[in-house]
């Protein structure tokens, strides 16, 4: 990237206010991504339904030696993205307690392109002091729909009940009983494209950033941030980054990062395939998007048991 690219681009986080790590959380939606530099148009949900969601040495004897500066790397378009990234996780960790939200998934696994899943999440973050958990990290969903799967509910506590999770089906599934699963088993894994473990605002910048430092090694790739994208109601801007050319170690074509304008976190993520043809537009890989979120609500331990009477883990 040039240094005029550098400018520009520092110029833009200056502007949106996203190269700060004040601030506090959320969500756009859309449905295939613009064009790399085009501006996508934004579709507000209407209030708290659970709609769809819408939506880069020398030496001389004769004179004291010179030091000569080792080569300095230049600098790849992903850099100021994860440096952002970076800031977002670090505002997380500090600011963010815990969270609920509806999450709004929707994965390719193998040739299969599921349905949208709607989920109710709370999530308290994992917390450390003098590098030892102090909070674990806690999860519990509860599925609204679709159909299949309306009613399941999954509960998971880091370093709690042998490191398994806590399931039922809904609906008459629900007759099956509760079960204890390994998160990466069989079971658990069943239609699902990553374990539960993962789950959550901050292990998604992680997984970002993961992404991002590999994609470095890989060359250069097209970098764009596109102001004036709304989720539900609020500002956010899409960083989008898009490889041109297929290649097999590039794991997406075009991915998008919506990040809230005031929260400075991420609040949906989508990745896209090359299109089979020229007409047609590309194909998900995965979509996960977090609508109503509410930020440090005072999750509790009650929120994260089993034998809470407002779920129905022991009811049958």
């Amino acid at each position: 990237m040039s240094r005029a690219g550098q400018t520009k681009w520092r110029s833009a986080f200056l502007g949106l206010g996203l190269l700060t790590v004040s601030g506090s959380g959320v969500l756009a939606q859309q449905s295939a991504p613009p064009a790399p530099g085009t501006p996508a148009a934004q579709t507000p949900p209407a209030g708290s339904n659970l709609s769809e969601p819408v939506f880069r040495v020398s030496k001389n004897d004769a004179s004291p030696a010179t030091p000569v500066s080792a080569p300095v790397a230049a600098p790849h378009p992903l850099d100021p993205a994860l440096a952002l990234a970076r800031q977002s996780l670090a505002l997380m960790q500090s600011e963010i307690r815990d969270y609920t939200a509806v999450l709004v998934k929707r994965e390719r696994i193998g040739d299969d392109l599921g349905e949208n899943e709607f989920m109710f999440v709370k999530v308290r973050n994992r917390k450390k002091q003098d590098n030892q958990i102090t909070v674990p990290f806690s999860v519990y969903l509860a599925f609204l729909k679709p159909a299949s799967v309306k009613g399941r509910e999954v509960l998971y506590i880091e370093n709690q009940n042998e490191g398994k999770l806590v399931a039922h089906e809904g609906g008459m599934k629900r007759m099956l009983g509760t079960h204890f699963l390994e998160p990466n088993g069989y079971l658990a894994m069943a239609g699902q494209k990553y374990p539960m473990t993962d789950i959550g605002l901050e292990n998604l910048v992680v997984k970002l950033i993961e992404k991002g430092e590999r994609d470095k090694g890989y060359g250069h790739c097209q970098v764009d941030l596109i102001p004036g994208a709304k989720v539900g109601g609020r500002d956010c801007s899409i960083l989008q980054v898009t490889h041109p050319e297929q290649k097999p170690h590039y794991e997406f074509h075009i991915a998008q990062i919506f990040m809230d304008d005031e929260w400075k976190i991420p609040v949906r993520y989508a990745a896209y395939w090359w299109p089979k043809s020229k007409d047609e537009a590309p194909e998900v890989i995965e979509e996960y998007t977090y609508q109503n979120i509410k930020i440090n609500v005072g999750l509790t331990e009650k929120d994260f048991d089993m034998a809470n009477s407002d779920y129905n883990f022991h009811k049958r």
